[in-house]
C-alpha cells in the first residue's frame, strides 16, 4: 500500500515523491497494490503535475526533484492495483469559507521547518497525524474540542505564510480559529486568564519592557522540571525524544544591535 502525493486525472496515473525509494517496494514487491489519494490531491493533467513537483522538492528539501518520483499507472505483471479516494472530512472543510485553503497544501513542511512553536516542541507535541502550522488549522476541522489547543501554538509571526509554495495564509487562518475557539466556550479557564494578562502586558510598552527583563532573569534560572513534566503534553512530547532543548536567545525589547 502506497500513499499518493499527486494523481493526474488526465491519464489515471499516481506520483509518490520519496528520498528512499520505499514506495517502489511498496508498489512492486506485494502482489496487491492499494493506492490511497486524498481528494484534493488530484491535479488535471501532466503538464500541470511538473509545476506541483518542482514546488514540492524545492520547498521541501531545497533541491530540484526528489531522489525518487514513481509514476504508477497500472501494477505489475500478475498483480492488481486498486485506487482508494479519501474524502476523510476534506468536503465539509471545502465548504468552510474561512478554511478550505488549507486544501491547496502540498505536504512540503516548508511552514514547520520555519516555524518557532515546531522546530522547539517537535511534531509529537502536536497529538494528531498533522502536525506543525499547516496541522494547526487542519485538525480543528475534524474535532475543535479536542485540537481546540492547536491555534494557539503559534506566534501569529506570519514565517509559515511567508514560505508556503501554495499561498495559503496560515496565520490568519490560525487566528481565525483562536477567534472560533473562543467563540465556542472551548478555550480552558487558565488559558483565557492567561490571555487577558498577555493582552494588558501587549498594550503597555512599559509593561512589556518589565516582563521581557523579568523574564530574562528569572526563566534561565528555573528548573527543567518546570516545563518538562507529565502535566504539560507539549514538554512531556519533547521531553520523552531524549533530546536535550536548545538554549533560548535572551528577548531582546527595541531595535536589534549589530554583530
Amino acid at each position: 500500500m502506497t500513499g499518493c502525493n499527486f494523481a493526474v486525472a488526465e491519464n489515471g496515473a499516481v506520483v509518490v515523491c520519496t528520498n528512499e525509494g520505499n514506495a517502489d517496494l511498496s508498489a512492486n514487491v506485494p502482489a496487491l497494490h492499494l493506492v490511497s489519494i486524498g481528494i484534493e490531491k488530484l491535479v488535471p493533467a501532466v503538464a500541470d503535475l511538473g509545476v506541483f513537483i518542482r514546488l514540492l522538492s524545492r520547498s521541501a528539501l531545497g533541491s530540484p526533484i526528489t531522489q525518487y518520483t514513481s509514476h504508477f499507472r497500472a501494477p505489475r505483471r500478475g498483480g492488481e492495483m486498486h485506487y482508494i479516494l479519501v474524502d476523510n472530512g476534506r468536503s465539509a472543510r471545502l465548504a468552510m469559507e474561512d478554511f478550505w485553503y488549507s486544501l491547496k497544501c502540498i505536504r512540503c513542511s516548508a511552514c514547520m521547518n520555519t516555524c518557532p512553536v515546531y522546530r522547539r516542541s517537535g511534531g509529537i507535541s502536536y497529538g494528531a497525524v498533522y502536525s506543525g502550522p499547516i496541522g494547526a488549522i487542519i485538525n480543528p476541522t475534524m474535532d475543535l474540542k479536542k485540537y481546540s489547543t492547536l491555534p494557539f501554538a503559534s506566534t501569529l509571526n506570519g514565517s509559515c505564510t511567508q514560505v508556503c509554495p501554495v499561498k495559503i495564509n496560515i496565520h490568519e487562518q490560525i487566528f481565525k480559529w483562536r477567534e472560533i475557539v473562543a467563540r465556542h466556550n472551548e478555550l480552558p479557564f487558565a488559558k483565557k486568564s492567561a490571555m487577558k494578562a498577555a493582552g494588558r502586558i501587549l498594550a503597555s510598552p512599559a509593561l512589556y519592557r518589565a516582563a521581557v527583563d523579568a523574564a530574562n532573569a528569572v526563566v534561565p534560572k528555573l528548573p527543567r522540571i518546570l516545563l518538562y513534566h507529565p502535566l504539560n503534553a507539549w514538554g512531556e512530547a519533547r521531553g520523552n525524544t531524549g533530546l536535550a532543548a536548545p538554549e533560548l536567545p535572551p528577548l531582546v525589547c527595541g531595535a536589534a544591535t549589530p554583530p
